[in-house]
């Protein structure tokens, strides 16, 4: 059982990594800092099409990743 899990976070944090990486970036240097500091002022807009896939794909192996590494350390 412990193999299991250690080869399931070990594949849930390959495509978590893959995941995280697909994503657009929220800032780019300067402008990106300030358009970051409007975002937080006025509210962000919602993410749309692949952003918002690839955002709740993010979510779900984030969940899955700490649910598995628990599991790993209980086992041990």
């Amino acid at each position: 059982m412990h193999t299991v899990a250690l080869v399931l976070l070990v594949i849930v944090a390959i495509c978590l990594i893959g995941v995280i990486l697909l994503q657009q970036g929220r800032s780019a240097g300067l402008s990106g800092a300030i358009s970051g500091g409007a975002e937080q002022l006025f509210g962000k807009q919602k993410a749309r099409g692949i952003d918002a896939l690839l955002v709740r794909i993010t979510v779900v192996l984030s969940v899955l990743f700490f649910l598995l590494a628990i599991a790993v350390a209980y086992l041990v």
